[in-house]
């Protein structure tokens, strides 16, 4: 067994431009991950929730593993998320990423019905059984309403095919008990911290690196922010921080929990880099949203948020 995790560092959940309501955006695609990867990201996670995974058809939920692993090249690991409510589904897709020569999969708990610590378990070793990739696991109780609680996450300790565990619980005891039982138990696993404003801390206490949404937008910004600490850099970590935690008010725009997607999507389109249209049941923001979210581009630059580069020159319409 390796003793240090093979997977660590910025690994951001991409979202999924749309044309319209089932095709892809293949240029923004194109140019949203080349701009990952000169950002200095050390992988890309498609088809998790900032991605919209299971709201998408199963042929466009294929088509962004194919365009992700091409455009990628095997520049940086391609992760990809296989949730869903159908354990058949996710093994169908699963396969596809396997030949289509993604590197990981990544799965929460399957959603709707509320299933039992013993039943979960039940659904992960049934995936097991089946995989030809390494997995992840996903813990996102907000959008699963279940949790992977330490019981079963110890259960995985001794399964060569697990190999870590990213938290979007937002529970900072949860995902430092967790770490620090992974360090004992399985130091080959990496473990990743999903909301970005908790990246610093969690960083701090032993997390192996983040699956942060706002990367789409500033992926220098967080790579940056993990150079730093894995240098000791502590004042860039923090300063860092700082920017992070102000770029948290983009996602305040908006009423419903929807509005982080839209705000990040929104963003990316105004900035010229892909379309903003969202997987049904979401729309895309509208004119009053739009114009905040410009001013708060044009305000976050002016008042020096960022680095020379942060930002490509504005050209979508508001």
């Amino acid at each position: 067994m390796n003793e240090t995790p093979k997977y660590r560092g910025l690994v951001p959940p991409v979202i999924t431009p749309l044309a319209d309501r089932d095709a892809l955006d293949r240029e923004g695609f194109a140019r949203l991950l080349e701009n990952l990867l000169e950002g200095g990201v050390n992988g890309v996670f498609v088809l998790g929730t900032t991605g919209e995974g299971p709201s998408l058809s199963k042929r466009l939920q294929q088509e962004v593993i194919d365009e992700a692993v091409k455009i990628v090249a095997g520049r940086v690991p391609v992760f990809v998320g296989i949730t869903d409510t159908s354990l058949v589904e996710s093994l169908s897709l699963a396969e596809h990423a396997a030949q289509a020569g993604a590197d990981v999969l990544v799965t929460a708990p399957p959603f709707y019905f509320p299933a039992g610590q013993t039943e979960l378990r039940h659904y992960f070793d049934e995936l097991l059984a089946r995989l030809s990739l390494p997995l992840m696991l996903y813990n996102m109780p907000s959008c699963t309403k279940i949790s992977i609680e330490m019981e079963t996450l110890a259960h995985y300790f001794d399964q060569e095919h697990v190999v870590g565990l990213k938290d979007s619980s937002g529970d900072l005891e949860y995902l430092r008990a967790a770490t620090v039982e992974i360090g004992r138990q399985r130091p080959d696993w990496s473990v990743f911290v999903g909301p970005e404003a908790l990246l610093a801390e969690s960083l701090a206490f032993g997390v192996h690196g983040g699956v942060c949404g706002g990367a789409n937008l500033l992926p220098s910004l967080f790579a940056s922010l993990y150079e730093a600490h894995e240098r000791g850099d502590t004042e860039t970590v923090l300063e860092r921080h700082r920017v992070v935690v102000e770029l948290g008010r983009l996602y305040q725009i908006g009423k419903y929990g929807s509005a982080f997607l839209k705000s990040i999507k929104c963003a990316l389109e105004l900035r010229g880099v892909c379309s903003g249209l969202l997987a049904a049941p979401f729309d895309a923001f509208h004119y009053p949203e739009r114009k905040k979210v410009q001013r708060f581009l044009d305000e976050f630059e002016e008042e020096g948020w960022f680095e020379p580069g942060f930002f490509r020159e504005s050209a979508g319409a508001v």
